[in-house]
Order: C-alpha cells, then sequence, then structure tokens
C-alpha cells in the first residue's frame, strides 16, 4: 500500500496539471479569435493586409517597361527577293536569234508539268518518258549534263533530278538565267546544232522553245519571261 502522505499528494497533482491545460487551451482559443477578427491588437498589420492598395495613375504606364508585350502588327516572314539576274554573255559573243515556228507543239508538256518530273514524263519522245520514273532528286544532277548541253553561263539552278538506272541517261535541270528568253534558246540551238543534234525552235509569245534529237538521244529546252527580266529555264535531255 502506498504511503498515506503520497495518497493525499496525488490529488493536487492531479489539479495542477488540469490548470497548465486549461491556460494554454485558452490562450490558443484567443489567438485563434484575435487572428479570425483582423488582429485588432495591431492597428498598423491590420491596415497593411486590408487597406486598398493605393496606385499612382501617372506611373501606371511606366510599369513593366521591359515585360514582353504584344506585336503592334502581324508577324510577316517576308522572303527576301532574289539577287538582280545578270547575263555574262555579251550581245557580241552570243549566237544569232533564230527564226521560230509560230506554233508551239511542245508547248503542251510544259504547261500541264507542275514538277521537273511530270515535265520528263510529258515528252513527246518516248524513251524519255519512259525514263522518268527512276528519276532521284539532287542538285549533284546539274553538273552531269551532256557535254553538247551545259547550263547557261552565270546560271542559278533552282532544281535537278537524273536517272542512270536501265541504259537511262537522264537529266531534267530547272536554272534562271539573267538571259532573255530568245536569247538562252539561241545558246543552246546553236551548241546542240554544232554537236550534230537536229534543232528546232517554237515560240509561244514571249516564251522560247528548243528541242531535237541525235540518234537516241533526244532534248528539249523552255525558256520562260522572268518578271523584271532573264528566264525560268527548264532542259529535259537523254542520252548525250
Amino acid at each position: 500500500m502506498l504511503p498515506l502522505l503520497a495518497l493525499l499528494t496525488l490529488p493536487l497533482l492531479a489539479g495542477c496539471g488540469g490548470d497548465r491545460s486549461s491556460a494554454a487551451a485558452q490562450d490558443l482559443a484567443d489567438l485563434d479569435r484575435d487572428l479570425a477578427a483582423g488582429n485588432d491588437r495591431d492597428p498598423a498589420l491590420t491596415g497593411a493586409l486590408a487597406d486598398q492598395i493605393m496606385v499612382d495613375p501617372a506611373l501606371v504606364q511606366s510599369a513593366n517597361a521591359h515585360a514582353l508585350r504584344p506585336a503592334d502588327r502581324p508577324a510577316t516572314a517576308a522572303v527576301p527577293p532574289d539577287a538582280p539576274l545578270v547575263d555574262p554573255v555579251p550581245a557580241a559573243a552570243a549566237p544569232p536569234i533564230p527564226a521560230a515556228r509560230a506554233d508551239c507543239p511542245d508547248c503542251a508538256a510544259r504547261d500541264g508539268a507542275l514538277t521537273i518530273g511530270a515535265l520528263a514524263e510529258r515528252q513527246r519522245d518516248r524513251a524519255t518518258a519512259g525514263c522518268a520514273a527512276g528519276l532521284g532528286y539532287s542538285a549533284g544532277w546539274a553538273t552531269r549534263l551532256p557535254a553538247a548541253l551545259p547550263l547557261y553561263p552565270g546560271a542559278t539552278v533552282r532544281e535537278a533530278a537524273g536517272s542512270d538506272r536501265g541504259g537511262c541517261r537522264l537529266r531534267v535541270v530547272a536554272f534562271v538565267t539573267g538571259a532573255p528568253p530568245a536569247k538562252a534558246v539561241a545558246f543552246y540551238h546553236a551548241r546542240a546544232r554544232a554537236a550534230g543534234y537536229t534543232a528546232e525552235v517554237q515560240a509561244d509569245g514571249g516564251a522560247r522553245v528548243v528541242g531535237g534529237t541525235r540518234g537516241d538521244d533526244a532534248f528539249v529546252v523552255y525558256a520562260d519571261p522572268r518578271p523584271g527580266g532573264g528566264s525560268d529555264v527548264r532542259l529535259v535531255a537523254n542520252g548525250g
């Protein structure tokens, strides 16, 4: 059994512990009430948290001066214009302009072709048209043209394709030149005739076409006027 003194002391200890717990709970309740009421004990803090923010209208426009803003006009991705085309062949050194047929049977292939591959497929020469199925596209084909039918001097290649499969030696090149269509076609007419090709020039308004054959070899050159001068040229050659 506990000594008598210990039994008398237990109720007193229990009473002291209960008083401390009640006091702590009361303090927490008072703190919650103060926070919920806007913290009236500290008017400065209450004002800082609850009062309306003051704004100077005169300074509003200068805020965020370096922030990103929407553009004041629609974004554009304009393509820079091509450099002016230059024809490096002086008139005195150019071959004479040959006479041209008033009709243009080869123009039908040009008018219906949206790509250089389609142009090759639409050729009247059946061997050339048959080789078009094996075309591969690469600018390197422009450096492998027949010796008699090179690029016009100073030309800028836009697209090139070719095929050496199945007995084909097909080359198709699109380029631009500063020479007008009649002068560009005269260049190819003279070179083809010198290499033993037949060559006939056809006219379609300001456009010119020259084509011919040499045994199983065939070629056609289409030259169309460009706005501002020069020509868009497409050359199709098989063989050579």
